[in-house]
């Protein structure tokens, strides 16, 4: 059994491989879940929405998504890097999914996921995506950490005032209570707390934000009221799978996408857990990935991917042990199994998510300024390409969505993602100069 090796100086206060008492073991799991749950949830809602699905069978989406992800996050900690990564639902994949959802149908998504899962697998466990680690200087590699924190900055701002469940803003007031409440908690318990509580910032922030939420008429529990109480997932819930070639070409450029954001993601944590990262790391993480697609397919879930908001988590908590990880895992599988249960986390206020992620995506940002500042010589190349990069990472995804659909599908796709744009110029610059 692999033991990462620490680099100099302690950076966690529990170390990856550290165990912890189970009760303190239960409740840093679920932080994590809480972390990831709003962003992982969102994906199955974004898509069923927009492909047309009924209320149950988006809930019977969600359900398997939850199913999915916590199976990915035990591959993840087990076979895969062995970091303190959560596996969940991957923006990158909701264009190809709608498209091919709407067009072909979720029984098309299904085969996609399944075949394109199997090929991002062949991309790990055989080694390719080891032989061009080369690429990602620290140089690359902090403006793609970088990156992703920034690329999450609009999400946390328009939940801290509940924009995407009132674009009006009819309830910016009592929203911003809210968010404020629970940034302050969060922070609070954060810096000021002592023992075991300092490390738990993530639920107590999100459990007074919560309760704050309720009596000023910002919770809904409708997802709640139409969720079973109990059922298993099943598999091939959408029919048995079409393996068109149109939609696994179609996803293939976002299972490319989400393994950039995972190679990001791998060297964030192990900046984060003063951790070294080799090939092999990366090449059984992104394996897992894969394989971890492919069952999401077989379950009807959505693509999965290494999820940067619980990096936050672990950078904020200095809780690295992938054994908590797994107690998230262990926690994912359960709600898939009790619907209603997951409905009452599904039905945390906007504001709420907020007023936790405010904090924990700038932490992402900060690790990657850090890995600049510290390992990239600030001559006139670096900072050109460094200024160059952020730039295109910052600037791509506010193109117009009309203005968007004049590229082919697999330009469009890389645009919308500023992390993957960034990534790819500072590759090129970082290779051309």
């Amino acid at each position: 059994m692999e033991t990462l090796e620490t680099m100099k100086g302690p950076v966690l206060k529990v170390g990856i491989e550290d165990k912890v008492e189970p009760s303190k073991a239960l409740v840093f799991g679920l932080q994590h879940v809480l972390a990831m749950f709003g962003a992982t949830v969102t994906v199955p809602l974004v898509v069923g929405g927009a492909v047309g699905l009924s209320g149950s069978e988006i809930a019977l989406m969600i359900q398997a998504v939850l199913l999915a992800m916590g199976i990915a996050t035990l591959l993840q900690t087990t076979i895969g890097s062995r970091y303190p990564i959560v596996q969940g639902s991957s923006f990158a994949f909701i264009p190809g999914l709608i498209a091919i959802g709407s067009s072909l149908g979720m029984a098309a998504v299904q085969g996609a996921l399944i075949v394109g899962g199997l090929i991002e697998a062949a991309i790990g466990w055989l080694g390719i995506i080891g032989k061009v680690r080369k690429l990602f200087t620290p140089l690359v590699t902090g403006v793609t950490i970088t990156l992703i924190g920034f690329s999450l900055a609009d999400v946390a701002i328009k939940n801290f005032f509940n924009f995407y469940a009132d674009p009006s803003g009819g309830t910016i007031a009592r929203a911003t209570l809210v968010a404020v409440i629970t940034f302050l908690t969060t922070v609070f318990v954060a810096l000021r707390a002592k023992g075991s509580l300092k490390a738990m910032p993530v639920v107590v922030g999100a459990a007074v934000g919560y309760l704050v939420s309720v009596p000023l008429g910002l919770t809904d529990f409708g997802l709640v009221k139409s969720l079973p109480i109990v059922s298993v997932p099943r598999p091939f819930p959408w029919g048995e799978p079409i393996f068109d070639t149109t939609a696994i070409v179609l996803l293939l450029f976002a299972f490319m996408v989400s393994i950039i954001e995972s190679v990001g993601d791998y060297h964030a944590i192990a900046t984060v857990t003063g951790s070294d990262i080799t090939g092999k790391h990366i090449a059984r993480g992104i394996g897992s990935e894969g394989l971890a697609c492919s069952i999401a397919g077989l379950l009807g879930a959505c693509g999965t991917t290494s999820y940067s908001e619980n990096i936050g988590v672990v950078a904020l908590t200095k809780v690295g042990s992938r054994y908590v990880v797994q107690i998230g895992a262990v926690i994912l599988i359960l709600l898939s199994l009790v619907p209603k249960f997951g409905g009452v986390l599904a039905s945390m206020p906007a504001p709420v998510l907020g007023g936790l992620t405010l904090a924990l995506y700038g932490m992402i940002s900060v690790t990657g300024l850090r890995l600049i500042k510290e390992r990239v010589e600030f001559n006139d190349r670096n900072t050109l390409i460094l200024a160059a990069a952020l730039i295109a990472g910052l600037g791509a995804p506010q193109l117009p969505a009309e203005f968007l659909a004049a590229f082919p599908k697999i330009v469009a796709s890389i645009l919308e993602s500023g992390m993957a744009v960034g990534a790819l110029t500072a590759i090129v610059l970082d290779r051309l100069l």
